[in-house]
């Protein structure tokens, strides 16, 4: 059974199957429709398969900071790039499991944590797994991002409770290169590739406004829509061009070639939560009201985000109410999912490349 709410009246039922066979050129031509068609697909799509007035609330924080052996250009995060931010230890579990209290409170119902790593060591693992019981013993979906991981990491995490683990693929594997030197695109996939086969829901996604072109936002949404499943959480983040980073100086993408990617994300990944993420404090009240109607629904809410600041009033309140929309809770009956339910407080704005 759908936990899902039906489309609503007025909108044509999509019965367009889920599949995972898209070429190139299927997704470009969805990705070129004028555009007043193609947010009409997608919203028809949408509505199939989710209440098109309801938002999934999710919390990021950064358990570890800094110091990443990786090169990322898009990440302040980076030992690579002179950004000015001071690496920090792994948090301690308490001071963790206390902001995911705070994060509940405010409607989030899932707590995303996020490391700057390339791989976890296995002496941090401990702490890591009581990190997930902890946040799961609350009530809320956990995910977590630590780089690539070992079948054995994959497993203990598995075992600890861990509902999703996020590894986004960031771009297409022919711009890969030019923002990743550390790690390849094949890296990316196999770990995606074993989480899943371990039996945990997968989180990938990317980022636009790199310098890519259309054809790489395409091409990276047939490699997502591609695996044999597709990711339960597609996170669609829009560069925030850090200074320290090779990417400081990049040109913001145009709102609406953006909204385009959220359209085309929700079309051919009819199932999945497409996360509006990074990015939100740079987008107008009006873009973001497009992204939802384009299939977005989902967000990251709180005051920080790895390291992107959010102002401190609660906007996302204020655009809900405009909107007419809000957030989603959890259903008891399923942990893996979430449906409208009561009203419930919205928390604030963005993040980056979860």
């Amino acid at each position: 059974m759908n936990v899902h709410a039906k489309p609503e009246t007025g909108f044509p039922r999509d019965e367009t199957p889920v599949r995972h066979d898209w070429t190139r050129a299927e997704a470009l031509a969805i990705h070129d429709m004028p555009l007043m068609d193609l947010l009409f697909r997608a919203q028809t799509v949408h509505r199939r398969y989710f209440d098109a007035n309801r938002v999934q609330m999710s919390r990021l924080l950064s358990i570890k900071t800094g110091g990443c052996a990786e090169d990322c250009g898009y990440c302040s995060q980076s030992a690579h790039h002179e950004s000015g931010l001071k690496a920090s230890k792994l948090m301690e579990v308490e001071r963790v499991l206390a902001e995911a209290r705070k994060a509940k409170e405010t409607g989030a119902t899932r707590y995303c944590m996020g490391a700057a790593w390339r791989e976890p060591k296995d002496r941090d693992m401990d702490t890591v797994l009581a990190m997930i019981e902890g946040v799961k013993a609350m009530g809320m979906e956990t995910c977590m991002t630590l780089g690539m991981l070992s079948d054995t990491q994959i497993v203990k995490l598995r075992d600890a409770g861990l509902d999703y683990y996020n590894h986004n693929v960031d771009t297409s594997e022919r711009f890969y290169p030019e923002i990743i030197k550390t790690r390849t695109y094949a890296d990316r996939l196999d770990t995606l590739e074993r989480v899943r086969a371990a039996g945990m829901k997968v989180c990938s996604g990317g980022i636009m406004g790199m310098g890519e072109e259309t054809a790489d936002r395409v091409d990276m949404l047939v490699t997502l829509a591609n695996l044999s499943e597709h990711p339960e959480s597609v996170p669609i983040n829009m560069l925030i061009a850090i200074p320290g980073t090779p990417l400081e100086g990049q040109e913001k993408i145009d709102p609406i070639a953006f909204v385009r990617v959220i359209a085309t994300a929700r079309i051919m990944m009819p199932k999945s939560m497409v996360r509006l993420s990074a990015g939100r404090t740079e987008m107008s009240d009006e873009m973001q009201a497009m992204c939802f109607f384009a299939g977005a629904n989902s967000i990251f809410c709180g005051d920080v985000l790895l390291t992107a600041d959010n102002p401190g009033e609660d906007k996302d309140s204020v655009l809900f109410a405009k909107l007419g929309m809000k957030p989603m809770e959890l259903d008891a009956s399923e942990t893996s999912g979430a449906v409208p339910s009561p009203e419930r407080p919205a928390c604030t704005t963005t993040t980056h490349a979860h």
